[in-house]
């Protein structure tokens, strides 16, 4: 296995990023503030973090349920295995379909496509999943929607 080499500012940099970037103008400098050091300095030490690949994405996580999403609902599909492919595209492209993917069969459980929906309301999320299944055929499916959110983070280092 190779030995990542990686100073105590790189990782304090990495700390900070993971408890979240302000959103602010210059948010590279309020990151250089907390740790003393400049902006440019952040951002040369995250070039070098993601070309050493120690970064691999920055992404945003969005509180859903605070902006009034609280309808959360997977959508699983008994999808012929031979129009996989071709109808996940599909899903997948609905704005309104943040994750699909596909999970095995099962002798008890026939649904081999899911999907990830998120509305306002549960009429909203019935609403898409019909519109995703006149759109693509598929007739077969099952709607289960979250009750509770028990976790939201990454993993952290």
């Amino acid at each position: 296995m190779k030995k990542i080499q990686m100073d105590y500012l790189d990782l304090q940099l990495i700390r900070a990023m993971q408890e979240g970037i302000e959103l602010v103008p210059q948010p590279y400098r309020s990151l250089g503030e907390e740790l003393k050091i400049s902006e440019d300095e952040v951002i040369e030490r995250i070039k070098v973090l993601v070309d050493r690949g120690l970064i691999r994405r920055f992404a945003a996580t969005i509180g859903h349920r605070a902006l009034g999403i609280v309808a959360n609902a997977m959508i699983v599909w008994n999808v012929p295995p031979e129009n996989i492919n071709q109808v996940g595209r599909v899903m997948a492209s609905f704005d309104e379909v943040t994750h699909c993917y596909e999970r095995p069969l099962h002798p008890d459980w026939p649904y081999n496509l899911y999907t990830m929906v998120h509305s306002h309301s549960k009429e909203r999320c019935k609403d898409i999943s019909k519109n995703i299944s006149q759109r693509t055929g598929i007739k077969d499916y099952q709607i289960i929607f979250s009750e509770k959110e028990f976790k939201k983070t990454g993993a952290k280092i």
